[in-house]
């Protein structure tokens, strides 16, 4: 089995572990209470851990998306666009609870990245037009 083949599997499972990590362990479970803590920065401490969990619950149905590929190319960008939105308003409002600070910053382009290259590499038919 080609090396390139094994890297394409590896990152087929990763991406979506990464959203269920989060989604699951850190927020609906709250395992990592930090999470909680960026979203009252963010939208206030009244409704933190509903909307926390519902954040989660969604990055639970992103992994789902991922694995169902449906929508690959909708999923691609969707997935990039939440990931800059969120580090970006993140950067803003609450870079000190961020677990590498102002430096998250570097991972979610290198995750973003990944996403793309991703894509584009495991469906080259629908990413010609990309």
């Amino acid at each position: 089995m080609r090396a390139s083949i094994l890297i394409g599997y590896f990152f087929k499972y990763a991406i979506p572990l990464v959203w269920l990590t989060n989604g699951l362990f850190c927020k609906v479970l709250n395992l990592v209470p930090r999470h909680e803590e960026i979203v009252a920065r963010i939208l206030g401490d009244a409704f933190s851990q509903p909307l926390t969990i519902l954040i989660g619950i969604s990055e639970i149905a992103m992994a789902v998306w991922i694995l169902l590929e449906i929508q690959q190319k909708l999923n691609t960008y969707t997935q990039i666009a939440i990931v800059i939105t969120m580090n970006i308003i993140e950067f803003i409002f609450a870079s000190d609870l961020l677990l590498w600070g102002r430096y998250n910053s570097l991972f979610a382009i290198i995750f973003t990245v990944i996403i793309f290259l991703n894509h584009h590499y495991s469906n080259p038919v629908t990413s010609e037009k990309i």
